[in-house]
């Protein structure tokens, strides 16, 4: 706002002196027409050649013509009309132009016959008495309009411009610990505020998931480590209670045995888990196809149980195979879908999953889906929380972590995991990620 007032009053200047500039160049011009004229019927005395140039020639406001006569030490000894305190203005050598207050002056030295004149012409700038004054006016009142104009549009800008961001503030402010769930508003343009939203947002998913983790960790270390530490110990403290013989004592380790193996698997698993959660700032993604990933999950699952069984749906893949790639860790991404499709053919009687692939704009879609044992309805609500298993699941192994798992990674890749199911029917997993941009 500073920069265009100061221009504004500057371009204003400018006019105002180019303008004044001409305005004098031009009527002393004039003046000098009129003077030479006026010089002409003075020396020559011919009147009739002097009265036919004047018809030619518009006449000035209040013009007066000056004739001065020197001497040979350059005193006035004839004066016709000039006032004489304005000589010292008079250039005695050559042609001057003057002004005094609104009135402006031409002379010009003239030798003849050994003899010295100064003859001049004055007469008044009616453009600069009048029009440049209106001029003047003109443009302060255009410059205080500007200036205002200038003002009250830059401060209705400020504030269009500062709204959306004080939006932002606002609904970042209201976001804290207790609530990460909550995300700045998103539009569909590309305006860079928005892109600045979707930072914000990928950021807290992130932070979210961390937090998670955290928590996760911290509730969950204690419960689930202590249950084969207290086994083992209990155990141990009953082996030591008296003498017993060596086939006991083997039992005794064997158990023990078992129980650090499962506390081994638990410590593992819980360790897996929080790493996925602060992974994102440690690795460094790079373009991956997820049919390749989804094909090497394949092979995994196969490999894991020779009774899995996969069926893979590629109809609905794109013509374009770049819609396939996005930016992620091929191992991560291989261990989610590695874990949903093994649970997928764990909890089916006839051990088998499908597995379709497709893409929409900007993002590509994956499907798991098995004919199995369901999840009851109201517990979905706790399906991602770390070791939590169904209460129809007491007849199959596992230790709750493949579903936070995967939440977790998909997560890190900014997309979206979304598990619908029907108790005794089945469980379909959606999963959307963000395609790689293309630029």
């Amino acid at each position: 706002m500073a920069i265009l007032i100061v221009y504004t009053i500057s371009f204003a200047i400018f006019i105002f002196y180019s303008v004044t500039n001409f305005a004098f160049s031009d009527f002393y011009k004039r003046l000098d027409l009129r003077r030479n004229l006026a010089a002409e019927r003075f020396l020559n005395g011919d009147q009739a050649i002097n009265d036919r140039s004047l018809n030619y020639v518009e006449s000035l406001d209040n013009q007066q013509d000056y004739f001065i006569a020197l001497d040979a030490q350059g005193r006035v000894v004839k004066n016709d009309g000039f006032d004489m305190n304005l000589w010292k203005q008079v250039d005695q050598e050559g042609p001057v132009n003057f002004k005094d207050k609104n009135t402006f002056f031409s002379t010009k030295k003239y030798q003849k016959e050994g003899s010295t004149y100064i003859i001049g012409v004055s007469a008044e700038n009616y453009f600069y008495t009048h029009h440049l004054i209106y001029l003047r006016n003109l443009l302060f009142i255009s410059l205080v309009l500007g200036v205002l104009f200038v003002v009250v549009v830059s401060l209705l800008v400020k504030r269009s411009f500062l709204k959306p961001i004080n939006a932002i503030i606002q609904e970042v402010e209201n976001i804290g610990s207790e609530n990460l769930h909550l995300r700045l508003s998103e539009t569909k343009d590309n305006g860079v505020l928005n892109k600045l939203s979707r930072t914000f947002n990928r950021m807290l998913r992130r932070i979210e998931t961390s937090f998670e983790t955290q928590k996760n960790f911290i509730s969950n270390a204690s419960h689930e480590l202590n249950t084969p530490l207290t086994s083992i110990i209990g155990i141990a403290d009953l082996a030591l209670s008296k003498e017993r013989t060596i086939e006991e004592y083997q039992k005794a380790m064997t158990k023990i045995i078992d129980a650090a193996e499962n506390l081994e698997k638990k410590t593992s698993a819980l360790l897996l888990l929080a790493r996925t959660g602060y992974e994102n700032n440690s690795l460094n993604f790079k373009p991956v196809r997820i049919d390749q990933i989804i094909m090497d999950a394949d092979l995994t699952v196969k490999a894991i149980n020779e009774h899995f069984r996969v069926k893979t749906d590629f109809t609905m893949l794109p013509d374009d195979s770049i819609r396939l790639k996005v930016n992620g860790s091929a191992a991560l991404l291989q261990l989610a879908i590695t874990n949903l499709i093994s649970n997928a053919c764990k909890y089916s009687p006839n051990h088998m999953a499908y597995v379709a692939l497709g893409a929409v704009e900007g993002s590509v879609l994956i499907f798991i889906k098995d004919e199995g044992i369901g999840i009851p309805a109201q517990e979905l609500d706790h399906i991602y929380d770390p070791y939590f298993r169904g209460s129809n699941t007491t007849n199959y192994s596992g230790y709750g972590i493949g579903l936070p798992l995967a939440r977790n990674i998909v997560l890190m890749h900014d997309g979206q995991i979304t598990v619908t199911s029907e108790l005794g029917s089945g469980t379909t997993v959606r999963i959307e990620i963000p395609t790689l941009k293309m630029f």
